[in-house]
């Protein structure tokens, strides 16, 4: 297992790389080698001594204090996130969670989720989904408790048709690296696995990025109705750590209210977690009329910074 000493250096070694001397007040250099600042600038930045810098970096102090680890931070520009990051790395790994506490049959859970009359699931450190309403079971496998969003973001999603996919897809594994600890070995295997597979994920992955969510627009592909947006709230469930409550909200009047309203009609008739029909429904689905949506949503949404 990495040392805890080893992802502090890890992570101020690529925060370092990524931060352009402008943004910590140093004069443009033509003649500059690297993009990013050098060790003896990050040092005298934090009033520490370039050798005791390199020393972390390379992961050889294992108990740096506070007050440096702070000064580093501020040395590195580094946001409210990142600094709360860089402090939570030099802590000891907490104690795994109770899995008696991360099943779909927990009575708590069941009861969150079905408390919203908009799709809610809950999602666990990695980005799992745990426990999940029949709404937001029905209207996507990726909202379905033992889904892993970002495994589908990487692996399912398609990227032809999703806006931006790469900036929402790198702010993704922002919020699953802030999310999850280094040492849980859930994250190790999905990061083992995608890396290999994805060289978008590896480089995201590598650039140590970090990034909470809260509330902002959100993407679903919903078969068969195409790309949907939302708007998205993560909240953190008190008393259990590691566990965040997602809700999705459509704009009234919107394609997106229009499916829910559908699906939900659809859940009232057929209580099915899924909008295949089932072969022995007697009743036919209503029309889906103009909700059925078979052109490329690329065509609506393509723009913005890609």
């Amino acid at each position: 297992m990495v040392s805890r000493a080893t992802l502090v250096g890890d992570y101020l070694r690529a925060r370092r790389d990524a931060t352009p001397p402008e943004a910590v007040g140093l004069a443009p250099d033509p003649n500059r080698r690297v993009p990013g600042l050098r060790r003896e600038e990050v040092a005298a930045a934090a009033g520490i001594s370039a050798e005791y810098y390199l020393r972390l970096e390379q992961g050889r102090d294992h108990q740096p204090s506070t007050q440096v680890l702070l000064a580093l931070a501020r040395a590195l520009a580094l946001d409210d996130t990142g600094r709360t990051y860089l402090l939570r790395l030099s802590e000891p790994a907490p104690p795994p969670p109770d899995p008696r506490t991360r099943t779909p049959d927990d009575p708590e859970l069941r009861r969150l989720v079905a408390r919203h009359d908009a799709p809610a699931f809950v999602a666990d450190e990695v980005i799992g989904v745990v426990a999940a309403n029949p709404l937001a079971a029905a209207l996507s496998e990726s909202m379905r408790p033992g889904a892993n969003r970002l495994v589908q973001m990487f692996t399912a999603m398609d990227r032809t048709i999703y806006p931006e996919w790469s900036r929402r897809a790198r702010e993704m594994v922002a919020v699953f690296r802030m999310r999850a600890d280094p040492a849980d070995p859930r994250l190790v295997d999905i990061v083992g696995r995608l890396s290999v597979r994805d060289p978008d994920f590896a480089a995201a992955w590598a650039s140590h990025e970090t990034r909470v969510f809260t509330t902002g627009p959100a993407y679903e592909v919903i078969p068969p109705f195409g790309l949907l947006e939302f708007e998205c709230e993560d909240l953190g469930i008190p008393g259990r750590r590691g566990l965040t409550l997602t809700t999705l909200y459509a704009e009234p009047r919107s394609r997106a209210a229009a499916v829910i309203a559908f699906v939900r009609e659809h859940l009232a008739h057929d209580g099915h977690p899924s909008l295949s029909p089932s072969p022995s429904a007697a009743r036919p689905r209503p029309p889906l009329g103009d909700l059925e949506h078979h052109d490329d949503p690329s065509d609506e949404h393509r723009g913005g910074d890609e």
